[in-house]
């Protein structure tokens, strides 16, 4: 399973690969520039399983449904 922007990036780099190129400038620039939003999706998945179940669970959820998915 992949998160909204977890498919988001993965539908932008089969329609724009150079984008994800960390060898080139521009690929650098992307990927520093938008890595940074998928930290806060993971963030805001982990607080809301929290809150919706009262635990300290949000990361092993994560984890265990989302981690092994990349872009």
């Amino acid at each position: 399973m992949k998160t909204a922007l977890q498919e988001v990036f993965s539908r932008l780099e089969e329609l724009h690969p150079r984008l994800f190129d960390i060898y080139t400038p521009e690929g650098r620039d992307f990927v520093r520039e938008f890595h940074k939003f998928m930290e806060l999706e993971k963030q805001q998945i982990i607080a809301a399983v929290e809150w919706n179940y009262k635990s300290n669970m949000g990361e092993v959820y994560y984890n265990a449904v989302y981690k092994n998915e990349t872009i």
